[in-house]
């Protein structure tokens, strides 16, 4: 009966289709005090700074020390910055030093006395210039989305933001190629290619305020990469300034051009701590006309994996997104998020996958889909299904998966884990976290399951060491154990810096501290990030 009723509503839904996203504080226990971590400070005053020497993040890091080698900001700094950049461009305010100090999960806090909003390449060369020679740390900014503590101060760094680096350059509609500034809002470049008849190859659930020069430089994935593919592969070139001020133009348009070392790749991903992108060309697809989204219901995980391998093999070059999240994720967007309803109300399910294709001829879409999700049905791995009917429950659909880490946050603390691991090992880890964490929490699997990444979420009434404790370092080891990544997409920021041996080996790791030290010798670009601590000194 249950198979009759789910074949019927699929066949209904198959008819018409589409066009189609408590504030709180990261309190480690007992140990917490009134800010975001336990903060260790060092009586000495350096002219008005109060200097913060000291920081502990969890029960599980080690101590952060301030490098003794940066200064400290003096009045002559503020008046050459004043005089470079214009009274306005120059931030002292603590309201607004107190949001971008601060990142979005609430979770990590700096003590930047200032702000910088430089308006070109040749500004972002000059602050840098300047700061190299009197050794004054910085913090590239963007959006501030991060989930790892990269885009905000650790101690008292200078903030180098670039949101008013905003402009579009230029638009080739031949070959699809987008060259702009780093400071162009995702979504804002999705509309602009939208009515160009393009789309951008990335999208993420934090499009609203995330900017390309962050995505770029922490080589964000998101929801498409199973059919686009990461920025690697769409990044055409970019303009980077490094610490000393100098300009490397890598802003390359060509789809080939093999002279030499391609140098772009040192920044797509390295969270700037190699070197500021102040613009980016990238190459963006033809938006298709024929958009299909189906929202399904699976009994366990392994038929959420059979089910993946049907999509890659029947629905093949129209498969443009495989997404899945548990029944605690569903419950918690249900719950937490308003105007959220539950596609599938009959009953809750084990696991839940939406499928997007994307593809330019209607019918031929249509019968394709269909056939693939009448078969699966037939073949068990389906257990229930529906597909959007307009562009609104198409949206509705994207929600609940956009709306995962906004209901965990409205739940409480959440521990953030995003890795890479083989697919058919992914969900073992989230059984094992559950075994081993009992009662003491809400273990929440989610992700993108078509290329293998898993964001394990751990909720809870509030931060507890005692769960902390339980979750790290098993969570890596077990990773590492599985020949995982500890860092799908999200960097590793201050939060995995120390954690970077789990998925890189000893040589590795010191060959990416000798391109630091080569591209910024004094080490003043997103200081005690990306690299661990004894190396980032």
């Amino acid at each position: 009966m249950e198979k009759w009723r789910a074949t019927t509503n699929l066949r209904r839904s198959l008819k018409s289709i589409l066009n189609r996203q408590l504030k709180f504080r990261y309190l480690n226990g007992k140990r917490s005090c009134q800010s975001s971590f336990n903060l260790i400070r060092d009586c000495k005053s350096l002219g008005q700074v109060n200097a913060i020497q000291h920081r502990c993040f969890s029960s599980a890091s080690t101590l952060v020390q301030r490098n003794p080698s940066f200064s400290t900001l003096n009045s002559d700094d503020i008046s050459y910055f004043k005089g470079l950049l214009g009274e306005k461009s120059v931030i002292q305010d603590e309201d607004r030093l107190e949001t971008v100090n601060t990142d979005w999960m609430h979770k990590y806090k700096g003590s930047s006395k200032l702000l910088l909003l430089p308006r070109s390449t040749e500004e972002v060369a000059q602050i840098l210039r300047y700061c190299n020679s009197r050794c004054l740390a910085v913090v590239p900014q963007g959006g501030n989305t991060g989930l790892v503590g990269g885009s905000v101060p650790v101690f008292d760094e200078v903030i180098v933001n670039v949101s008013s680096m905003n402009n579009i350059i230029s638009f080739d509609k031949v070959s699809g190629i987008l060259v702009c500034e780093a400071g162009c809002i995702l979504e804002n470049l999705i509309s602009f290619l939208d009515n160009q008849g393009f789309i951008m190859p990335l999208d993420l659930g934090a499009k609203g305020s995330c900017q390309i020069g962050g995505n770029v430089s922490t080589n964000a994935g998101g929801l498409r990469l199973v059919r686009y593919g990461s920025l690697h592969g769409n990044v055409l070139g970019l303009e980077a300034v490094l610490a000393n001020g100098d300009v490397l133009d890598m802003l390359g348009t060509l789809r080939k051009d093999n002279t030499g070392y391609d140098l772009k790749h040192l920044f797509i991903g390295s969270e700037g701590s190699l070197g500021i992108v102040t613009k980016v060309s990238i190459l963006t697809p033809p938006k298709l006309s024929s958009v299909n989204i189906a929202f399904l219901a699976c009994n366990d995980y392994s038929s959420c994996q059979k089910l993946l391998m049907e999509a890659k093999r029947k629905l093949g070059e129209i498969l443009s997104a495989f997404e899945f999240l548990d029944t605690e994720a569903m419950n918690l967007v249900l719950h937490q998020l308003d105007g959220v309803r539950n596609p599938l109300p009959a009953s809750m399910h084990n696991f839940y996958i939406l499928i997007e294709t994307t593809g330019s001829d209607e019918s031929y879409n249509r019968e394709k889909l269909e056939a693939f999700l009448l078969s699966s049905m037939e073949g068990g791995l389906i257990s229930d299904g529906v597909l959007a009917q307009d562009i609104n429950q198409a949206s509705s659909f994207w929600r609940i998966r956009e709306g995962v880490p906004e209901a965990l946050m409205k739940a409480g603390a959440v521990y953030k884990y995003d890795l890479s691991l083989p697919v058919e090992k992914m969900y073992d880890l989230v059984d094992d976290m559950r075994i081993r964490l009992g009662d003491l929490a809400t273990v929440v699997g989610y992700g993108h399951l078509g290329d293998g990444n898993l964001h394990l979420n751990v909720s809870a009434p509030e931060y507890d060491d005692k769960i902390l404790e339980q979750i790290e370092p098993y969570v890596y080891e077990w990773t590492s154990k599985h020949r995982g990544s500890i860092s799908a997409e999200h960097g590793l920021g201050l939060m995995k810096a120390n954690k970077i041996y789990y998925s890189k080996s000893t040589e590795t790791v010191q060959t990416m501290a000798s391109i630091k030290k080569l591209l910024d010798p004094n080490g003043i670009l997103n200081p005690y990030k990306v690299l661990p601590h004894s190396l980032n000194s």
